[in-house]
């Protein structure tokens, strides 16, 4: 008989390895499954150090949240280690994130962390430790499939959901992981917090970007890339010099204010042109697209990618926003066009693309993608790179 993990030992048989970033959702985790019975080992990775993050309020994976993991450990009686991954971090995130802003893109770090850093480093230390399983605290659902292996669902609590940062997640991965929160609402992840007897129990949630201090994306660009950065035109979509900027690392599409710019009617960046180290503005409907192409596609679905063929699913290209209906038909070496619907605005290469089955509010995921190209509806795209 199968346990409250889906795994097919007791839980006194069973080791679990939990992703303990020093929150109140990764604390509850362990703290569940050790209540349970299990054997639980936690694990919490050190990032990165900006000093001042030590005490930084939203901050994780480093200072004051590995001491208030640690602290949670010792409370919950379990075995803690404190992991340097400090390098892995920079060079499979910070690095590739500075390199894709400098290119004109909007990236997601988020998801390559996950992609990289937790579920496949840590994912691997887990197996090195003999678990059976990796728990994380992250809002997203997880179930066994009928002929086998394990599906992904949108969370119960809409409003917590972190699907869209999971898209990467594959399914030998999906296999070994393990989402406890995904059937809980955050109001009853805080009461366990309590009833666990947590120090953490309202400490307030981190960041979705860990290592940008006070959101400002181009200051770490600067720190990375100091001698990267130069100046150029903000250009209407006719060519038409308006003003000039001090480099696209300040900008990002649909962004309007800060602009410096007057004129009858609202401006917004449509696009960023880093060759030429150009800003182009327009009016909000030169935002609006139904037809985005992706790269690196990871697919979670029935049956082989190669044979999707305008499939109809929903899709978030952003966090904030509900999945939307959308076809799906997948290209050669990991490429996908996606049609959308109706049109969405201020979609940006660089940024991420989650896959549903449908737009419902406990949908099976079936992947994703990164925005490489948006085909504007009325303003001339940017050629793909």
């Amino acid at each position: 008989m199968m346990n409250a993990l889906d795994l097919p030992k007791a839980p006194h048989e069973t080791r679990v390895v939990v992703a303990m970033s020093g929150g109140v959702d990764s604390s509850v985790v362990a703290g569940l499954l050790k209540r349970q019975g299990f054997d639980v080992v936690g694990v919490t990775l050190q990032l990165y150090d900006h000093g001042a993050a030590t005490h930084r309020k939203g901050a994780c994976c480093a200072g004051q949240d590995i001491n208030d993991a640690r602290a949670a450990a010792e409370h919950l009686g379990i075995p803690h280690y404190v992991l340097d991954y400090e390098d892995r971090f920079r060079d499979a995130v910070i690095e590739k994130f500075a390199e894709s802003y400098l290119a004109g893109e909007t990236p997601i770090p988020c998801v390559e962390c996950n992609r990289t850093v937790k579920f496949r480093d840590l994912l691997g230390l887990a197996r090195d430790l003999n678990a059976d399983a990796l728990a994380t605290g992250h809002y997203v659902a997880s179930r066994a499939l009928p002929g086998g292996g394990r599906a992904l669902h949108r969370a119960l609590d809409p409003a917590r959901d972190q699907s869209y940062f999971l898209y990467a997640t594959t399914a030998e991965q999906l296999d070994f992981l393990r989402f406890p929160l995904g059937e809980m609402e955050k109001t009853e992840t805080r009461a366990l917090a309590k009833e666990l007897g947590l120090s953490l129990a309202e400490k307030p949630d981190s960041q979705d970007i860990c290592f940008v201090p006070q959101g400002r994306y181009s200051d770490v660009i600067a720190r990375l890339r100091p001698d990267a950065a130069r100046p150029g035109e903000i250009v209407d979509l006719a060519g038409h010099v308006l003003g000039r900027h001090d480099g696209i690392v300040h900008y990002t599409v649909g962004q309007r204010k800060g602009l410096g710019l007057s004129g009858p009617e609202p401006l917004y960046v449509v696009r960023l042109e880093p060759d030429s180290a150009r800003v182009v503005v327009g009016p909000r409907t030169a935002l609006a697209t139904t037809r985005i192409r992706l790269s690196d596609l990871n697919w979670l679905g029935a049956g082989p990618v190669e044979t999707v063929r305008d499939l109809t699913v929903a899709v978030r290209v952003r966090s904030t926003r509900p999945p939307r209906p959308a076809t799906l038909t997948a290209g050669p070496d990991g490429t996908a066009e996606i049609v959308l619907a109706e049109p969405e605005d201020g979609v940006s290469p660089g940024q991420a693309c989650a896959i549903y089955a449908d737009d419902g509010p406990r949908a099976r995921v079936l992947g994703g993608g990164t925005i490489r190209r948006v085909d504007a509806l009325s303003a001339r795209p940017r050629e793909a790179a």
